[in-house]
Formats: structure tokens, sequence, C-alpha cells
């Protein structure tokens, strides 16, 4: 399923702290907590849900049971079941355990590329190259969903400033194969909304009919602007973590996600459409919460709530 990027008030919120906030914590839920987790953000009206990553069990053993994870939750009525790969090894995996998207992500930094999955970028292109090759080869797998993320396409703990120009060239290159969606992420937290707006402005000129989805982290503050940014110009499609949790093992200094029900309630507030309940939201985040070991977790609507006669404004 493709959905156009427009200036409707429809927007797509991705859940992925089952995946990049599991990785960034020392806990270790238990499959059936981690399921359970899913299922109540699915009743809230999460549409999708990146429950997990095709990466060795020794790198990431928070994520070892990904597959079990995508059996069960693969059942839930009309839920996307998404699950992050870094390599061709791993797109296969991820294909054979009957996932309904994988999303493939390479840095466009090339010292982030090498930290990350010991690749340069244009290795790790060649790489979803292979990918999208396998899967047409294969008509069993040609349902599958193949996202492409661009990583640090905003700034590089390691290499610091990313030139704009790489961006824009590394998707070029990858969507010489025709991705399903393409995310743009700001991997740790550099970006602003001035940076937001033109980089996602040349992003959607590009990309055409192709899905563009935005993933920030609220390292600085600046996350939930950086949506506002993106929606100014024509995103509307966004990755979030429920209480904030979220980060990447291979990118010092990468804090948290935007908060998932803090974003959804700014959506809200907005006029935009999500779909999504924010007390059910809030169910799932006590009860993702009282599986954890002593993380702490982020968020002002969980404390805040509803201001008193709330209204929400006309959708622009």
């Amino acid at each position: 399923m493709k959905t156009s990027n427009n200036m409707s008030n429809n927007v797509w919120v991705r859940e992925v702290g089952t995946r990049d906030g599991l990785q960034s914590i020392d806990t270790i839920f238990a499959t059936d907590s981690k399921v359970e987790w899913i299922k109540q953000e699915a009743a809230a009206g999460i549409p999708e849900i990146e429950v997990g990553s095709f990466v060795p069990a020794k790198l990431l053993p928070q994520l070892a049971d990904t597959t079990d994870v995508i059996s069960e939750t693969c059942k839930i009525s009309g839920l996307r079941v998404s699950a992050l790969v870094p390599n061709f090894r791993g797109a296969i995996d991820g294909m054979v355990s009957g996932v309904h998207q994988l999303n493939y992500v390479l840095s466009v930094s090339e010292a982030h590329s090498q930290a990350n999955t010991r690749k340069t970028v244009e290795e790790a292109v060649a790489d979803f190259s292979r990918i999208v090759s396998y899967r047409k080869d294969n008509p069993e797998y040609h349902h599958v969903l193949l996202g492409a993320g661009l990583a640090t396409a905003f700034g590089c703990t390691i290499a610091g400033q990313i030139d704009e120009k790489d961006v824009l060239n590394t998707l070029e290159a990858l969507l010489e194969f025709s991705p399903d969606e393409v995310v743009i992420a700001d991997t740790v937290g550099f970006a602003n909304p001035t940076q937001c707006r033109r980089i996602f402005k040349q992003v959607l000129a590009m990309t055409g009919d192709i899905p563009v989805s935005a993933h920030f982290h609220d390292t600085r503050g600046l996350g939930l602007a950086n949506v506002a940014a993106a929606l100014d110009v024509g995103v509307r499609r966004f990755d979030a973590s429920l209480g904030g949790l979220g980060g990447c093992p291979y990118a010092p200094g990468a804090s948290g996600n935007v908060v998932t029900e803090d974003l959804v309630f700014m959506l809200d507030a907005m006029g935009m459409d999500t779909g999504i309940s924010l007390d059910k939201l809030l169910l799932a985040r006590t009860f993702m919460e009282s599986n954890l070991n002593g993380e702490v977790t982020k968020g002002a609507f969980v404390h805040a709530g509803f201001p008193k006669g709330f209204k929400p404004e006309s959708a622009f």
C-alpha cells in the first residue's frame, strides 16, 4: 500500500519504541509482555509498529525474539507490522518471518556507516539494491514492502555536520531502486526547523508519490518543532516512541525519540487526523513502564493532560 504525500490532514504515526526504544535500554522485555505492549498500542489506533530488528542477538539481545514477536503481532487485525534490517542477510530473514514491511537503514555519514554496519555509503546502497532484486526474484515475497531510511541526515555525533548535497545524492541513488517508502532521520537530534523545511521540501520534490516519513530525536528539545516544520512542507508520516525511549547504540549522544503521546496530542490540537486514542495510548504507556527496570521515560502530556475546554484547531 502506498500513500501519497500531500497537504491533507491525515497523519500516519509509526511507533518505533519496540525497536528503537528497546535497543537503547538494559531491560529485556519478555516476549509476551512485548506482544501485549504492541496489542495495546494497536488498540489505541496506531497503524504501524516497528516491532524489532534483524540483527545478531549477541549485538542486541533486547531484540533477539523479533521473529517470535512478528509471528504473534501479524495476527492483529489492521496493524502493519514492520522491522528494521541493516543488511541483505537480515532482509532475507525478515522476508521469511512474514513481516509486512522491512525498513532498511543506511547512514549518510560515512563515519556512522562504518561504525554501524562496517560499510561505506556506496556499499550500503548496493546492499539495498540486492534486497530489492531478491524480492523481485522471489514471488512469495512480492507483498513485503521495502522502506529505505537515511540515518544521520541532519548531522552526526562522529563526523559533525552533514552536507545536504550528500543527503540528496544518497536519496537519488536509493530512488533508482523504487523503495516503497523513504525515511529521513535525525538520528542524533541535530536538526532545526529551518533545516527541516529546506531538506524535506527538496526530498518531497524528488520522491513524487513515494511516501516520505520523518524520524526525529528530541535530544535538544526540538523534536516537535521539527515535526511542525516538516508538516509545513507536506510530510504526513512520523516515527515516534512511547515514553520517548530511543537512541542509537552506535551514535554517541543520541537520546530519546519524539514522545508518541506528545506527538499525537500536538497533531490532534492542530486538527490533524491520526485515528489514535490518547486515553488508550496512555494505558499502553502505563503497561510499558511497568515492565521497565528503572529506565527513565519522558513526556509532557502524560502529566498535564488535556487543557480545560480543549478543542482542536481547524486543520490547515
